[in-house]
């Protein structure tokens, strides 16, 4: 069996393997990401970046797969996909802990993460009909139309820290079942879910060199952008980012789907129900430390809603912060200290900007975790 790069050995800190062509592989590369528990910022393993002839291997061995794999009939795609999910449902709660400990996220909020990407494992079972082509007789005369959906190539997925299981699952199974190959790069942050599910792609039946995962900041992303058997790439992450991909992947011919990030605003009506709102209010807000692309940054309270404000910050009071495996943990720490610092500037800055800070999550410490990246609940008012 593979070395898994999560072994949960950690007296000393381990390293992150490569996947390719079906093998788990250790680098040769000579430079490393160090990936810290966020709860803790100690160190749990290290990434590689990978080398340009690691990366050229991984693309080539999916190009290989491809001249097989497209050939390969649809029921049987949809088989190794029933398989994949029933893998990925049975051992749901390792992934979960495995993003616990590299992203912080509270266990119930992992495991959500994991679940939001088997249902789109799900409805790869669905190939069936969602490779369905179209047919239009007579559209002239003597003249009938016909169109088939075939694969298009080696793919890649650049993924983001905040959902490392869900948005991974997103890209790859959906591509293979399509009869595509797939390139994954996941966030150097925390590239354990990824590699677990590699483990369960092998288990699957998937072929070597269908799928395989490459390391790397940024250097990686442009090695996915440029290179010129890569024929599309899905990116989940920031807007700064994601323009960046987008520009230069179709730059380069790629087909390019960029998912970015997002500003939300809740509106509370007066004739909302009022314990539902609160409630909803402080998960949209505060679930996963506010790191994800749906939280809710802003709430307006409308009329009467206003006078609800205050029962908001007692109900956010009691949220407990701790560690994400902790019993009862509602939220956990943020991805790395810089996170942490660039959260606290921000507040501070609508605090400058004459905003009334009501509940203050900045200096809040946890016991036994003191050296985590924690902020509390935080809720400025009278912001304009």
């Amino acid at each position: 069996v593979p070395r898994l790069p999560l072994s949960r050995n950690y007296a000393s800190a381990g390293t992150t393997q490569l996947f390719i062509d079906g093998k788990f592989v250790e680098s040769q590369t000579n430079e490393w990401i160090d990936v810290h528990n966020p709860a803790t910022n100690e160190v749990i393993t290290r990434v590689p970046c990978a080398t340009d002839s690691e990366m050229n291997s991984a693309v080539d061995a999916a190009d290989r797969a491809f001249q097989s794999w497209k050939e390969t009939s649809i029921l049987t795609r949809q088989q190794v996909m029933f398989r994949l999910q029933d893998l990925i449902r049975k051992n749901s709660p390792e992934m979960a802990k495995i993003i616990t400990l590299e992203q912080g996220k509270t266990l119930p909020d992992a495991e959500g993460d994991v679940f939001r990407g088997l249902q789109v494992v799900e409805h790869a079972c669905s190939i069936t009909s969602l490779q369905l082509g179209e047919s239009l007789p007579s559209v002239a005369k003597d003249m009938d139309t016909y169109t088939y959906r075939v694969p298009l190539g080696v793919t890649a997925g650049i993924t983001p820290f905040n959902f490392p299981a869900m948005i991974p699952l997103w890209m790859f199974p959906m591509a293979l079942v399509c009869g595509n190959t797939s390139v994954i790069k996941p966030s150097e942050r925390d590239p354990g879910a990824v590699m677990f599910m590699m483990k369960l792609a092998q288990e699957a039946g998937i072929p070597d060199g269908a799928v395989n995962v490459i390391h790397g900041s940024k250097k990686a992303v442009n090695f996915v952008l440029d290179n010129p058997i890569i024929k599309a790439v899905s990116f989940v992450g920031s807007d700064q980012a994601g323009q960046y991909i987008y520009e230069r992947g179709s730059a380069n011919g790629k087909r390019v789907q960029s998912n970015m990030g997002a500003k939300n605003h809740g509106v509370i009506l007066p004739d909302a129900n009022k314990e539902a709102t609160l409630n909803a209010l402080c998960g949209a807000a505060f679930g996963a430390a506010g790191q994800r692309c749906m939280a809710l940054s802003t709430a307006v309270f409308v009329g009467e809603t206003k006078n609800w404000i205050p029962e908001l910050v007692e109900r956010a009071k009691q949220l407990k912060v701790s560690a994400g495996a902790e019993p009862g943990a509602d939220l956990g720490p943020l991805i790395t200290p810089e996170a942490k610092n660039r959260v606290c500037k921000l507040v501070q800055s609508g605090v400058n900007e004459g905003a009334g800070l009501i509940l203050d999550g900045r200096d809040i410490t946890v016991k036994g975790y003191e050296k985590g990246n924690f902020v509390g609940p935080t809720i400025l008012t009278d912001v304009k």
